[in-house]
């Protein structure tokens, strides 16, 4: 079912931003707090049997110099320095093993998995845990408000400077071509990969599958959908706190890095995603800055193109790396 706006109305749908004075200067200090700490960004061999890929068991230091885990995969036959796509996982999800992220090492790229702190009880397991030095609120089960009436303690806060550190960490390994770096993700890990894009302006290329964490409000006002819901059931428990909810949220809107952003961008929606709306996607879409195209799923939810949208993305690193 079609239950957002048309798609006409879409793709010029220019939601007002919510942009705090100090956005820039709050991620400023986030970012120069981080990198106060030494990265140590280490990968050891971790043997899983596979004959043509290479894989690697890392772990780097993220947001406070937290250690955060993650996989590199790399062609086992290679030459020189590679072009890494970094990626970023979605909700609920941890890193699994290298079994799960074979293809864009098949393809001849280094592959940069980041695990998701506190996440991994989901779907797939996660090793990272998240380590809360500033306290916290009380929050409904999930991940969308743990934090949420502090921006410096906000959740995201940890994950999208994580996300900034994976770049830096990718950055050090030898085999990595350190000015072909591309993020990317879907759901969750398209938002991340959003922040970090608007963070970081010397990555390459982004790929955004229906990106999570855009357009909160919105999101919160038309689906009842999980994670999302959780944003709304806070609301509904502190019906008072809205304007600080919502402030806080203002400093980790998809939209507001969207505008940041440069790097060529390739995003995907499904018409029918109710889990994140059609119109919050084309709110970061429509406000990105960069170069952009986006690849339309009309009869489908949260799942998008799914292998469908793999040769799409193909293409589009051709296109970006040669």
């Amino acid at each position: 079912m079609k239950y957002d706006l048309p798609i006409e109305e879409l793709k010029t749908y220019l939601p007002v931003r919510t942009e705090p004075d100090d956005f820039d200067n709050f991620w400023k200090e986030t970012l120069a707090d981080a990198r106060s700490f030494p990265l140590n960004a280490i990968h050891q061999p971790a043997d899983y049997h596979l004959r043509t890929i290479d894989s690697y068991d890392v772990t780097f230091n993220g947001y406070h110099g937290q250690p955060i885990k993650g996989w590199l995969l790399l062609p086992h036959e290679r030459n020189g320095s590679l072009p890494c796509v970094v990626e970023y996982i979605g909700y609920g999800s941890g890193r699994s093993t290298p079994y799960t992220w074979l293809l864009w090492s098949s393809l001849g790229y280094a592959h940069f998995v980041m695990d998701t702190r506190g996440q991994g009880g989901t779907w797939f397991p996660g090793d990272t845990p998240d380590v809360e030095i500033d306290g916290g609120n009380p929050q409904y089960p999930g991940f969308l408000t743990r934090g949420i009436f502090d921006p410096k303690t906000y959740y995201y806060r940890r994950v999208f400077t994580d996300g900034v550190r994976a770049i830096e960490a990718a950055r050090s390994f030898p085999e990595i071509d350190k000015e072909k770096i591309v993020v990317a993700g879907g759901s969750q890990g398209g938002g991340i990969a959003l922040a970090v894009s608007g963070l970081v302006d010397t990555i390459v290329a982004t790929m955004a599958d229906v990106p999570f964490l855009c357009n909160f409000r919105r999101a919160a006002e038309v689906t009842d959908s999980m994670p999302y819901n959780e944003l709304a059931q806070f609301c509904h428990v502190y019906r008072d706190k809205l304007d600080v909810v919502f402030n806080t949220l203002s400093y980790f809107d998809g939209m507001n890095f969207a505008v940041r952003a440069k790097s060529k961008a390739l995003f995907s929606v499904g018409l029918m995603d109710t889990i994140c709306p059609p119109s919050t996607v084309f709110s970061a879409y429509n406000y990105y800055a960069g170069p952009k195209q986006m690849k339309v799923w009309e009869f489908n939810g949260h799942e998008g193109g799914e292998i469908y949208q793999i040769p799409h993305k193909i293409e589009f690193l051709k296109e970006c790396l040669g």
